[in-house]
């Protein structure tokens, strides 16, 4: 997909307006159709999603809610997760799954991440597994897919779950099998500047386990296993509106093509660089490009030259959870996250959008290659 437009002005970090302006017309009959037919919570938009989007990701089953923190929290009760348990999880990830973690009342964990590639690293999950731990959330951080076979194997005979965080990583596959069926449960955001991006919040938790997927389907409405009856304890209101399931409908079918339009931006920065910068995302087997992230030393004074070519950048992410404020009173525990500061220090992300223009791009190209 080959993308020409004018030259000249400044390159923005992302654009949403131009992701909904290609798809208007389908879009806004969408948003009429749902506005004039009455229904606009849990109807009929919202289960033809889910079933669509269920089948997209080959899983058995989807359960659409109102955001992706929610999508991690109900995965997490619907797996039993509550006070007195652990869940491990990486600290470089936005606090999404450490916020949800500790709204079901368990404590996170953390784990240092690969040096290369900034995803979670085995070996680190594996020596915090202990008696406590009742889930690992693995996250396929910047759109970089994770090998979670490879966590598996690292965990030996223990039977934990796996909750996949692919707020990040839509439409990524390892092995012939989508993200969103490679762990137990997963967990999906379907906020605006996703992939697969709603023009409000949503999320969704898909999984092969119809018990899972049930005690979804009721946490996410009170908990209800009736009209007003609330049978399972820990049900909330969370729930994706007809209008945004409608939206996301329409751009599912798009969602591979965009995909592979951001893998060629990456790739033309990655050229661009010619090795002096290091990019996470080029040890991957798998990578959507929902971020194209790049790694230096001296990060900020990059970031500047780039601002002064006006060429948009942004920090993904600058506070690893465990130095974040709102978590200095949790009893947390981890291995030394030196990794995971490191990166931290040195992150900083690119334009990276399937609507990016070739010239913004060669413009970006060409900026990397002046201050490089």
């Amino acid at each position: 997909m080959s993308v020409v437009n004018d030259k000249g002005g400044r390159v923005p970090f992302n654009d949403l307006g131009r992701r909904h302006q290609s798809l208007a017309v389908e879009l806004e009959r969408v948003a009429l159709r749902v506005m004039r037919g009455g229904w606009y919570v849990l109807g009929p938009e919202v289960e033809a999603f889910e079933s669509e989007f269920a089948a997209y990701c080959g899983v058995r089953g989807c359960v659409g809610v109102a955001n992706g923190t929610d999508a991690l929290e109900l995965a997490m009760r619907a797996l039993g997760c509550g006070p007195g348990n652990e869940i491990v999880m990486v600290a470089n990830a936005g606090m999404y799954a450490a916020t949800a973690c500790v709204a079901v009342g368990s404590t996170p964990v953390f784990a240092d991440i690969d040096p290369i590639a900034g995803t979670p690293r085995a070996e680190s999950i594996a020596s915090l597994v202990g008696p406590r731990t009742r889930a690992i959330v693995v996250t396929h951080i910047h759109g970089i897919v994770v090998d979670v076979s490879e966590i598996r194997a690292a965990m030996g005979p223990a039977d934990i779950a796996i909750i996949e965080d692919v707020a990040q990583a839509h439409g990524g596959a390892l092995g012939g099998v989508r993200t969103g069926g490679l762990g137990d449960v997963a967990a999906f955001s379907f906020y605006p500047t996703k992939n697969l991006g709603a023009a409000g919040d949503g999320g969704a938790v898909t999984s092969n386990d119809p018990e899972v997927l049930e005690a979804v389907r009721e946490l996410r409405q009170y908990g209800w296993t009736d009209r007003f009856v609330a049978t399972r304890p820990g049900g909330r209101n969370s729930r994706l509106d007809e209008i945004q399931a409608g939206l996301l409908r329409v751009k599912l079918p798009g969602l591979d093509d965009g995909n592979e339009r951001r893998r060629v931006i990456a790739r033309a920065y990655v050229e661009a660089a010619d090795g002096r910068l290091h990019f996470p995302h080029e040890s991957a087997r798998d990578y959507v490009g929902h971020l194209c992230v790049a790694r230096h030393p001296e990060r900020d004074r990059l970031r500047g030259l780039l601002e002064e070519r006006g060429i948009g950048t942004a920090i993904h992410y600058p506070v690893p959870d465990h130095l974040q404020p709102a978590l200095a009173g949790i009893a947390w525990r981890h291995v030394g996250l030196t990794e995971t500061e490191r990166e931290a220090r040195e992150v900083f992300s690119l334009p990276c959008f399937p609507e990016l223009t070739d010239d913004e791009v060669a413009r970006v190209c060409d900026a990397l290659g002046e201050i490089l």
